[in-house]
């Protein structure tokens, strides 16, 4: 858990650039990549949890811009990565201005419980994470190289000597 702003913000960057180096993998061909023929594209759930970012934000009291357009995928993969920076960026500075460290401990409704604000952050990082392991799927079906978040793709272990990767 975050004892500090600075603790949150360590990890929030951490988890960004990992999601940042997902999405710089994806083309605008993948975009349409469907979980199934009803489901979601790829480019929905990018969409979703790059424009989720400044709503989930402000529904606990930080102030932030909204996503222009937020309801359309774009058709662009470079504008999704590039909107995931920005709003990334802009959430680091709307949280170490609008809180501070006592802020964290503070209690909310978030979800029908109470939870503290360090906890609802930690909340916004696992929403990222878990649609980010669902992109790294969709990346792969779209017949692209997912990029290795927490551990390399199958591709890249023969580069670490091991012909046999685990499964």
């Amino acid at each position: 858990m975050y004892g500090t702003i600075a603790d949150f913000i360590k990890e929030w960057n951490r988890e960004s650039l990992l999601t940042q180096k997902v999405l710089a993998g994806l083309t605008d061909e993948s975009l349409k990549q469907k979980v199934y023929p009803e489901g979601r594209t790829l480019g929905r759930i990018a969409w979703h949890f790059t424009t989720n970012i400044p709503d989930y934000l402000g529904h606990f009291g930080l102030k932030m811009k909204k996503v222009e357009n937020a309801v359309s995928v774009p058709a662009s993969a470079k504008e999704i990565a590039e909107t995931f920076k920005r709003v990334s960026e802009e959430a680091s500075q709307a949280i170490e201005q609008q809180w501070t460290d006592d802020s964290l401990s503070q209690l909310q409704k978030a979800f029908g419980r109470e939870e503290t604000n360090a906890q609802i952050l930690m909340g916004l990082i696992k929403h990222i994470v878990h649609h980010r392991g669902q992109l790294t799927i969709l990346i792969r079906q779209a017949g692209l190289k997912p990029f290795g978040v927490y551990g390399p793709p199958k591709e890249d272990w023969v580069n670490l000597g091991v012909e046999n990767p685990p499964l």
